[in-house]
Protein backbone atom coordinates (compact mmCIF):
# COMPACT_ATOMS: atom_id res chain seq x y z
CA UNK A 1 0.00 0.00 0.00
CA UNK A 2 1.42 3.78 -1.20
CA UNK A 3 1.08 6.29 0.74
CA UNK A 4 1.35 9.87 -0.23
CA UNK A 5 3.78 12.26 1.42
CA UNK A 6 3.12 15.55 1.90
CA UNK A 7 4.18 18.53 2.29
CA UNK A 8 3.17 20.81 5.46
CA UNK A 9 2.29 24.74 5.00
CA UNK A 10 4.37 26.32 7.05
CA UNK A 11 2.32 29.72 7.94
CA UNK A 12 3.65 33.31 7.30
CA UNK A 13 5.14 34.56 4.12
CA UNK A 14 8.41 33.35 3.09
CA UNK A 15 11.00 35.90 1.56
CA UNK A 16 14.58 35.03 -0.39
CA UNK A 17 16.92 37.51 -2.92
CA UNK A 18 18.54 40.84 -2.57
CA UNK A 19 15.85 42.80 -0.82
CA UNK A 20 15.88 40.27 2.10
CA UNK A 21 19.59 40.85 2.48
CA UNK A 22 19.07 44.45 1.93
CA UNK A 23 16.90 44.39 4.63
CA UNK A 24 19.22 42.83 6.92
CA UNK A 25 21.91 44.68 6.49
CA UNK A 26 19.87 47.81 7.10
CA UNK A 27 18.78 46.58 10.22
CA UNK A 28 22.35 45.95 11.34
CA UNK A 29 23.32 49.71 10.48
CA UNK A 30 20.29 51.10 11.79
CA UNK A 31 21.88 49.29 15.23
CA UNK A 32 25.08 50.54 14.79
CA UNK A 33 23.94 54.15 14.03
CA UNK A 34 22.72 54.00 17.48
CA UNK A 35 25.74 53.44 19.28
CA UNK A 36 28.30 55.23 17.06
CA UNK A 37 27.83 58.58 18.67
CA UNK A 38 29.16 56.59 22.10
CA UNK A 39 32.05 56.03 20.63
CA UNK A 40 35.47 57.06 21.40
CA UNK A 41 37.19 59.27 24.23
CA UNK A 42 34.63 62.37 22.87
CA UNK A 43 31.43 60.01 22.84
CA UNK A 44 28.20 60.72 24.17
CA UNK A 45 26.25 59.18 26.95
CA UNK A 46 22.57 58.03 26.66
CA UNK A 47 19.95 58.23 29.00
CA UNK A 48 17.87 54.85 28.80
CA UNK A 49 14.42 54.44 30.64
CA UNK A 50 12.81 51.08 31.05
CA UNK A 51 9.28 50.33 31.14
CA UNK A 52 9.29 50.78 35.03
CA UNK A 53 10.78 54.32 34.65
CA UNK A 54 14.72 52.91 35.77
CA UNK A 55 16.64 55.22 34.41
CA UNK A 56 20.17 54.45 32.87
CA UNK A 57 23.06 56.16 32.08
CA UNK A 58 25.64 54.75 29.93
CA UNK A 59 28.16 55.05 26.78
CA UNK A 60 28.48 50.90 26.96
CA UNK A 61 27.65 49.38 23.46
CA UNK A 62 26.82 46.23 24.89
CA UNK A 63 24.48 47.56 27.96
CA UNK A 64 22.96 50.07 25.36
CA UNK A 65 21.84 47.29 22.84
CA UNK A 66 20.67 45.15 25.97
CA UNK A 67 18.11 47.47 27.08
CA UNK A 68 16.84 48.50 23.61
CA UNK A 69 14.75 44.81 23.46
CA UNK A 70 16.07 44.70 19.32
CA UNK A 71 13.43 42.04 17.55
CA UNK A 72 15.08 42.05 14.39
CA UNK A 73 16.49 38.45 13.51
CA UNK A 74 19.64 40.09 12.07
CA UNK A 75 20.05 42.38 14.60
CA UNK A 76 20.29 40.55 17.02
CA UNK A 77 23.30 39.14 15.59
CA UNK A 78 25.38 42.27 16.33
CA UNK A 79 23.46 42.41 19.72
CA UNK A 80 24.96 38.99 20.83
CA UNK A 81 28.32 39.97 19.13
CA UNK A 82 28.58 42.81 22.12
CA UNK A 83 27.67 40.65 24.70
CA UNK A 84 30.54 37.73 23.62
CA UNK A 85 32.78 40.72 22.94
CA UNK A 86 32.00 41.97 26.81
CA UNK A 87 32.79 39.10 28.41
CA UNK A 88 35.38 37.79 26.38
CA UNK A 89 37.49 41.04 26.49
CA UNK A 90 35.53 43.61 27.89
CA UNK A 91 35.96 46.49 26.12
CA UNK A 92 35.44 47.32 22.44
CA UNK A 93 31.56 46.66 22.53
CA UNK A 94 30.76 49.31 20.50
CA UNK A 95 33.82 48.86 18.30
CA UNK A 96 32.84 45.49 16.92
CA UNK A 97 29.12 46.60 16.47
CA UNK A 98 30.47 49.23 14.18
CA UNK A 99 32.80 47.52 12.22
CA UNK A 100 30.51 44.52 11.67
CA UNK A 101 28.11 46.20 10.34
CA UNK A 102 30.37 48.62 8.30
CA UNK A 103 31.81 44.62 6.97
CA UNK A 104 27.78 43.61 5.87
CA UNK A 105 27.38 46.82 4.19
CA UNK A 106 30.24 46.04 2.03
CA UNK A 107 29.39 42.78 1.37
CA UNK A 108 26.34 43.44 0.29
CA UNK A 109 27.68 46.10 -2.12
CA UNK A 110 29.84 43.06 -3.73
CA UNK A 111 27.23 41.30 -3.62
CA UNK A 112 25.19 43.00 -6.18
CA UNK A 113 28.22 43.39 -8.27
CA UNK A 114 27.52 40.08 -8.82
CA UNK A 115 30.38 38.30 -6.57
CA UNK A 116 29.44 34.97 -5.07
CA UNK A 117 29.19 35.23 -0.93
CA UNK A 118 31.48 32.38 -0.66
CA UNK A 119 34.14 34.45 -2.67
CA UNK A 120 33.25 37.43 0.12
CA UNK A 121 33.93 34.69 2.74
CA UNK A 122 37.00 33.63 1.94
CA UNK A 123 38.94 37.35 1.55
CA UNK A 124 37.38 38.56 4.69
CA UNK A 125 39.27 35.29 6.81
CA UNK A 126 42.22 36.14 4.45
CA UNK A 127 41.89 39.48 5.40
CA UNK A 128 41.68 38.32 8.70
CA UNK A 129 44.49 36.21 9.15
CA UNK A 130 46.64 38.76 7.53
CA UNK A 131 45.81 41.33 9.89
CA UNK A 132 46.49 39.07 13.00
CA UNK A 133 49.79 38.28 11.35
CA UNK A 134 50.46 41.65 10.73
CA UNK A 135 49.37 43.00 14.47
CA UNK A 136 51.23 39.97 16.04
CA UNK A 137 54.65 40.72 14.06
CA UNK A 138 54.70 44.73 13.80
CA UNK A 139 52.65 46.03 16.24
CA UNK A 140 52.60 43.64 19.75
CA UNK A 141 55.06 43.89 22.37
CA UNK A 142 55.28 41.98 25.61
CA UNK A 143 54.03 42.94 28.59
CA UNK A 144 57.51 42.40 30.15
CA UNK A 145 59.11 44.90 27.88
CA UNK A 146 56.61 47.95 28.58
CA UNK A 147 57.48 50.04 31.71
CA UNK A 148 55.05 50.79 34.10
CA UNK A 149 54.24 54.32 32.79
CA UNK A 150 52.77 52.71 29.99
CA UNK A 151 50.99 50.36 31.05
CA UNK A 152 49.46 53.14 32.95
CA UNK A 153 48.84 54.79 29.81
CA UNK A 154 46.95 51.57 28.43
CA UNK A 155 44.43 51.53 31.23
CA UNK A 156 43.75 55.34 31.18
CA UNK A 157 43.18 54.81 27.27
CA UNK A 158 40.28 52.14 28.43
CA UNK A 159 39.13 54.56 31.19
CA UNK A 160 38.71 57.13 28.75
CA UNK A 161 34.96 56.29 27.79
CA UNK A 162 33.90 55.35 30.95
CA UNK A 163 32.12 56.98 33.82
CA UNK A 164 35.73 56.96 35.63
CA UNK A 165 37.28 58.92 32.92
CA UNK A 166 37.88 61.97 35.45
CA UNK A 167 39.44 59.98 37.98
CA UNK A 168 41.78 58.01 35.81
CA UNK A 169 45.21 58.64 36.61
CA UNK A 170 44.24 56.92 40.16
CA UNK A 171 42.35 54.58 39.39
CA UNK A 172 44.96 53.01 36.39
CA UNK A 173 47.42 53.03 38.93
CA UNK A 174 45.32 50.86 40.99
CA UNK A 175 44.43 48.48 38.01
CA UNK A 176 48.12 48.03 37.15
CA UNK A 177 49.30 47.50 40.78
CA UNK A 178 46.38 44.41 40.96
CA UNK A 179 46.85 43.09 37.49
CA UNK A 180 50.60 42.63 38.21
CA UNK A 181 49.79 41.02 41.74
CA UNK A 182 47.73 38.19 40.32
CA UNK A 183 51.14 37.54 37.57
CA UNK A 184 51.83 33.75 37.41
CA UNK A 185 53.75 31.45 35.24
CA UNK A 186 52.33 28.37 33.88
CA UNK A 187 53.53 25.13 33.07
CA UNK A 188 55.07 25.67 29.76
CA UNK A 189 56.97 28.73 31.81
CA UNK A 190 54.43 31.18 30.15
CA UNK A 191 53.95 34.19 32.14
CA UNK A 192 50.15 34.73 33.40
CA UNK A 193 47.86 36.97 34.34
CA UNK A 194 44.51 35.61 35.39
CA UNK A 195 41.86 38.50 35.66
CA UNK A 196 39.80 36.35 37.05
CA UNK A 197 41.60 35.74 40.16
CA UNK A 198 41.20 40.06 40.84
CA UNK A 199 37.88 40.55 42.67
CA UNK A 200 36.02 43.96 43.16
CA UNK A 201 33.97 44.39 46.72
CA UNK A 202 31.63 47.39 46.39
CA UNK A 203 31.41 49.20 49.52
CA UNK A 204 28.75 51.90 49.35
CA UNK A 205 29.46 55.28 52.02
CA UNK A 206 32.30 56.79 50.86
CA UNK A 207 34.01 58.65 48.15
CA UNK A 208 35.38 56.34 44.41
CA UNK A 209 38.99 57.69 45.16
CA UNK A 210 38.95 55.78 48.76
CA UNK A 211 39.17 52.29 46.81
CA UNK A 212 42.42 50.97 47.58
CA UNK A 213 43.79 47.40 46.71
CA UNK A 214 44.47 44.63 49.51
CA UNK A 215 46.53 41.82 48.81
CA UNK A 216 44.56 39.10 50.54
CA UNK A 217 40.61 38.32 50.53
CA UNK A 218 37.96 40.94 52.28
CA UNK A 219 34.89 39.88 52.88
CA UNK A 220 31.59 42.75 53.06
CA UNK A 221 30.39 42.37 56.42
CA UNK A 222 31.10 43.73 59.82
CA UNK A 223 31.58 42.13 63.47
CA UNK A 224 28.92 40.11 65.13
CA UNK A 225 29.26 42.36 68.45
CA UNK A 226 30.47 45.68 69.08
CA UNK A 227 33.45 44.50 71.64
CA UNK A 228 35.06 42.43 69.28
CA UNK A 229 38.20 43.68 67.88
CA UNK A 230 38.88 44.79 64.64
CA UNK A 231 42.23 43.47 63.93
CA UNK A 232 43.91 39.96 65.01
CA UNK A 233 47.70 39.76 64.03
CA UNK A 234 48.65 36.62 63.36
CA UNK A 235 45.15 35.34 62.50
CA UNK A 236 44.00 32.01 62.13
CA UNK A 237 41.50 31.17 59.78
CA UNK A 238 39.30 28.56 59.11
CA UNK A 239 37.51 28.08 55.40
CA UNK A 240 35.03 25.88 55.87
CA UNK A 241 32.60 24.98 52.81
CA UNK A 242 30.01 23.91 54.66
CA UNK A 243 27.20 25.30 56.87
CA UNK A 244 28.06 24.79 60.68
CA UNK A 245 24.01 25.39 61.87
Amino acid sequence: MAIAAQTPDILGERQSGQDVRTQNVVACQSVANIVKSSLGPVGLDKMLVDDIGDVTITNDGATILKMLEVEHPAAKVLVELAELQDREVGDGTTSVVIVAAEFLKRANDLVRNKIHPTSIISGYRLAMREACKFVDEKLSVKVEKLGRDSLINCAKTSMSSKLISSESDFFASLVVDAVQGVKTTNARGEIMYPIKGINILKAHGKSAKDSFLLNGYALNMGRAAQGMPTRVAPAKIACLDFNLQ
